[in-house]
């Protein structure tokens, strides 16, 4: 397949060579690449200084000597950027004779703009300015052995030595502007990549507690009753209790369909493209009501007294699921036919919840699951706490404090 190149517009033309500028402006030229070749070439500044000794008329002709000069201040160019210092005064020890020689002296000019301003760029101001005040010195000092015509003319003509170093030292702060302007937009973005692989993690970590607790509580209730549907089947084969196995069955049934609405309302969050806050419905205190009648269905003897209408979505949902998982392990754990009192209220600003039952718990040396860790972190994540253990009489119970305030609506 041909591919259609854009049309080139005037503009663009113009734009790539002065992006091109621009790059080998903020290029740190300690780090550029391919610094060793590009100075070499720049090197060939001798080329200038050739011919400015031939064709500007301030000084004598150069002779062999101060041909041999000439070329010899403008080779170390060439390392200008690993050795600035080194090739500023290599420099300076080749052009100081060629001056005290009376040579021409516009020659060797381009060659100690160059090595100054190299100085300047990748050095600190303080040695940039002792720098100059030494090359300027040196050079007055040299042209007074010539003349002192000379001497006042270098003197005069020194502004273009402080411009080339004022020149490289703002080059230099611009590139640091540069830079940092560069290093912070890469902190924000690793700023916003952290933060955004904490929010998957911790998105991650929700959906895992919430399917915990789902396929927890449901599984367990088909598991009983589905032992009390087996149960009247296996008891009396003959006198088969048909309406109890239909409404065993029944009880599976609608719990199945429970699950399976809560699951694919937890997996649709996996689903999403929208921002990860976009959410359904949490589940809340009203919802205490139907968990209490599927553990009654389970077999327990559930009794609820909550004195709270009403708590912020996120303490609501933390304390729907605690009850739910207290629930699930006092059918699970507690034996047959649980006493379990499911207590809520709210004090001094806070939901207080308990969950106690007379069951034995759970048998001693079972593998510990995630129910009371999940717990724990439900109650954490609203800046509560819980606890939960053995009852001194007998039993097992869990208590939990959820602040009803959250942290958002305390500042608010």
């Amino acid at each position: 397949m041909r591919t259609v190149q854009a049309p080139t517009t005037p503009q663009t033309t113009w734009s790539r060579p002065a992006e091109r500028i621009m790059a080998a402006i903020n290029r740190d030229p300690l780090t550029a690449p391919h610094a060793l070749r590009n100075d070499a070439l720049l090197a060939v500044v001798a080329g200038l200084a050739l011919a400015l000794a031939l064709l500007v008329d301030d000084g004598r002709r150069p002779d062999a000597l101060g041909w041999t000069l000439l070329v010899a201040c403008n080779v170390p160019i060439a390392w200008r950027r690993r050795r600035p210092l080194l090739v500023l005064l290599a420099v300076v020890v080749c052009v100081a004779p060629y001056h005290a020689l009376d040579n021409s002296h516009s020659a060797p000019t381009p060659a100690t703009y160059i090595a100054l301003y190299t100085v300047a760029v990748t050095g600190r101001p303080l040695r940039t300015v002792l720098v100059g005040a030494g090359v300027i010195g040196l050079s007055v000092s040299v042209m007074l052995t010539v003349s002192m015509h000379e001497a006042l003319e270098v003197l005069r003509i020194s502004g273009w030595v402080v411009a080339v170093l004022f020149c490289g030292v703002d080059v230099r702060v611009y590139r640091q502007y540069v830079a940092s302007i560069v290093e912070r937009a890469e902190r924000a973005e690793r700023t916003r990549e952290e933060e955004a692989r904490r929010r998957v993690a911790e998105e991650r970590l929700r959906i895992a507690r919430d399917l915990h607790d789902l396929l927890a509580h449901s599984i367990t209730l088909i598991g009983v009753q589905t032992s009390v549907a087996a149960h009247v089947l296996a008891a009396d084969p003959e006198r088969l209790d048909r309406e109890t196995v239909a409404k065993a069955l029944d009880d599976i049934a609608d719990t199945c369909r429970s699950a399976r609405g809560e699951l694919r309302t937890t997996l649709e969050v996996l689903r999403e493209h929208g921002p990860p806050d976009v959410r359904g419905p949490l589940p809340g205190l009203d919802g205490l009501p139907d968990l209490a009648q599927a553990a009654r269905l389970a077999g327990a003897r559930v009794e609820q007294t909550v004195r709270i209408a009403q708590a912020p979505p996120a303490v609501g949902a933390a304390a729907y699921r605690i009850v739910q998982e207290a629930l699930t392990n006092a059918v699970r754990h507690a034996g047959p036919e649980p006493a379990v009192h499911v207590e809520l209220d709210e004090r001094d600003g806070a939901l207080h919840l308990s969950v106690r039952d007379d069951g034995t718990g759970p048998a001693p040396g079972g593998t510990p699951g995630f129910g009371l860790v999940g717990m724990r972190e439900r109650a954490r994540s609203v800046g509560g706490t819980l606890d939960a253990g053995p009852r001194t009489g007998g039993g097992f119970e869990v208590t939990a404090v959820l602040p009803l305030a959250t942290t958002g609506e305390r500042t608010g």
